[in-house]
């Protein structure tokens, strides 16, 4: 039996990164709970303190293909390279220097938004299509491939 998935990221500022990736995505941010117009607004009905309202933040694809994207915070900062990271998919069919000028259009438009670009890897045929490596406003490594 299939499994939905729910991808989890601790960091510090879950709104921001959630703002980031929904740009970054094409997604959008899960919408209040029903009943209430704003997030501020659900979150003042439940009696979370103000210094809390941060503390989790959520993405989704208006599609609803893709898996939702939690944002946690957590006291601690990132310390080390992710042992597992995201793949976002931004030549699809594209190949050579096609395929690279749209990965460069694609990490100029997210540093626009906050990313950092870290390295980019040319293409090694026969299996290496060549692809951007990045980082998030927290610095959790992706790739643009």
């Amino acid at each position: 039996m299939a499994r939905d998935v729910q991808i989890t990221v601790d960091c510090a500022d879950p709104a921001g990164l959630a703002a980031f990736w929904a740009q970054a995505l094409g997604y959008r941010l899960q919408d209040p709970p029903g009943g209430f117009e704003s997030w501020e607004q659900a979150l003042e009905a439940m009696g979370v303190p103000p210094e809390r309202r941060n503390d989790a933040s959520a993405v989704v694809d208006p599609e609803g293909a893709g898996p939702r994207l939690f944002f946690q915070r957590v006291p601690e900062r990132k310390q080390a390279k992710n042992r597992m990271h995201l793949d976002v998919r931004a030549a699809p069919g594209l190949q050579g220097d096609a395929r690279m000028a749209a990965l460069e259009a694609e990490a100029e438009r997210l540093v626009s938004h906050g990313a950092t670009r870290l390295r980019r890897y040319e293409p090694a045929p026969p299996l290496g299509a060549g692809h951007i490596v990045m980082a998030d406003p927290e610095g959790n490594e992706f790739c643009l491939d």
